[in-house]
């Protein structure tokens, strides 16, 4: 290092000497051999003499650039090159200062701009991420104890009720390509059609269904989703976003290239098609929607088919208190005076298990104060009305409804009937045990989905009318395994209503 010094020294005197040397005998040649004047030539060899005493200074700036790196090191484990590495640009304010002193440079007339503002840019640039990355990493240092602290807290604390999440009544998880449909930031489809689908069913079956809870679910297959009634799942279909699902209605007059998949709400078959084969599919006969409306339209025929487990307590006592803001005095007799409200919440379950809308209340909840104290009288054991009876009177004053909802605007109704013979055998085996024999119960079921099917093939509703006795013991019975048909009282029929029965159950159609 001393060396280096007394190197730098001797250099700078030497280069003064030579700076005086270069300028006397430019003035000397310039004027001697060039015939300059001495202003001339003192203006030229100046500038050049100055060129020259920079680009010599230069050997001499880098030795002492690396004297003073040198001699101010500190010792550590990494080298010279790491430390200056570090030292300049693990600093955003070198950067900064540096890029301050570039640009001051490039605002000098004459000086080179756009190098200096460049390099300014750039090494501003720099440092401003260098700046945000270590705010960052000071924040994820300081969050880093709070962490651990809330860790330790939580591994220490016992279980208590907050631990306890509970099951939504009604939920939909999608696939993680379908949460642009339910994501409201980005105005999804499907969330504003499931919030227009609540008012429906509340318009329709007389009751406000429970909230949808949204979730995505990264185990589901990107395109899936399914819908969970109170955490079980009920349902489960495919929606791809930016095609439409041409559903085949029976009635189609050519084939769609696309992926074949079965509709999810009503088991039709169809085929997913990009969005320009929609005009042609329509042409063809095909019912078209949109990815947002196959999920929709899934999850309203669920709701509606499971409607009588989305009628809770609370539901059932928001129900009254709704009609109670208009009829008190009707409320205020039926609950708990004639019934209780777990006996209503029953009664009215028992109508939406058939699809049978509760709109009409004021209906319902007359005919409870008409029949149940009579029929409360009746039981023996002293424990409230039967309600398969009350069941079947209310059924009787909505029987308009009823009737409207399985025949809309018919004059005639074509339905199935029993058998003469067959109809005693029912009701003696229902009044003996209550139940059927299994061979009974197999002749039954197959006889039934044959005449349903001819049913359905000519267009009629698949609705069985049955006497009075009948209708609750047949009607859970065929249900179960027939969902879509309908089973009717003969008092549930309007007297002004023309009825023709087109099949007979047993036996041959009339």
């Amino acid at each position: 290092m001393d060396g280096a010094s007394k190197f730098v020294r001797g250099d700078a005197v030497a280069g003064l000497l030579i700076m005086v040397i270069n300028i006397l005998g430019g003035l000397i040649v310039g004027v001697a051999q060039h015939d300059l004047a001495v202003s001339e030539a003192g203006h030229i060899y100046t500038l050049l003499t100055i060129g020259d005493g920079l680009v010599a200074q230069i050997p001499a700036l880098v030795i002492s650039t690396a004297a003073g790196v040198v001699v101010s090191r500190v010792a550590t484990d990494q080298d010279v090159g790491q430390q200056i590495m570090s030292q300049l640009f693990s600093n955003p304010n070198v950067l900064f200062i540096t890029a301050g002193i570039l640009t001051l440079m490039g605002l000098i007339p004459n000086m080179p701009h756009l190098a200096f503002l460049t390099f300014a840019a750039i090494l501003g640039a720099s440092g401003w991420g260098l700046y945000k990355r270590q705010q960052l990493d000071l924040a994820t240092k300081a969050e880093a104890p709070v962490r651990e602290q809330a860790a330790v807290a939580a591994a220490a604390a016992e279980a208590s009720w907050d631990d306890v999440s509970l099951v939504d009544p009604l939920g939909l998880e999608v696939g993680y390509r379908l949460i642009s449909l339910v994501d409201h930031e980005q105005n999804g489809e499907l969330l504003h059609r499931i919030r227009s689908l609540r008012k429906k069913f509340a318009q329709e079956m007389g009751f406000l269904p429970p909230v949808v809870h949204i979730r995505d679910n990264l185990e589901l297959k990107p395109t899936d989703y399914r819908i969970l009634l109170y955490g079980v799942e009920v349902g489960r279909g495919v929606a791809l976003p930016g095609q439409w699902l041409a559903i085949d209605p029976g009635e189609v007059t050519m084939q769609l290239p696309g992926t074949p998949t079965t509709d999810p709400a009503f088991g039709l078959p169809a085929v997913w098609i990009d969005v320009a084969m929609r005009e042609q599919a329509q042409i063809a006969g095909y019912t078209v929607v949109d990815a947002a409306t196959v999920a929709a339209t899934h999850l309203n025929h669920l709701m509606h088919r499971h409607a009588a487990k989305l009628l809770g307590r609370q539901e059932t006592q928001q129900l009254l208190d709704h009609i109670g803001r208009d009829m008190p005095k009707l409320i205020e007799d039926l609950v708990p005076k004639t019934l209780s409200l777990t006996a209503l919440q029953n009664l009215l379950r028992g109508l939406l298990d058939e699809e049978v809308p509760i709109r009409d209340v004021r209906s319902i909840i007359e005919t409870i104060a008409d029949h149940a104290p009579r029929l409360a009288a009746l039981n023996p054991a002293g424990s409230g009305p039967d309600m398969t009876e009350l069941l079947a009177q209310v059924r009787a004053s909505l029987g308009r409804a009823i009737t409207q909802h399985w025949f809309p605007g018919e004059d005639e109704l074509r339905v199935i009937g029993l058998d003469a013979r067959l109809e005693r055998v029912l009701t003696q085996a229902m009044t003996s045990s209550g139940a059927l024999e299994p061979g009974l119960a197999d002749t039954l079921l197959a006889d039934t989905l044959r005449v349903v099917q001819e049913q359905e093939n000519s267009g009629e509703a698949p609705v069985l009318v049955v006497p009075p006795a009948l209708r609750p013991s047949l009607s859970r019975f065929l249900r179960h395994h027939i969902p879509q048909m309908g089973v009717l009282s003969s008092v549930e029929i309007p007297e002004e209503r023309m009825m023709r029965i087109t099949s007979i159950i047993g036996g041959s159609p009339a």
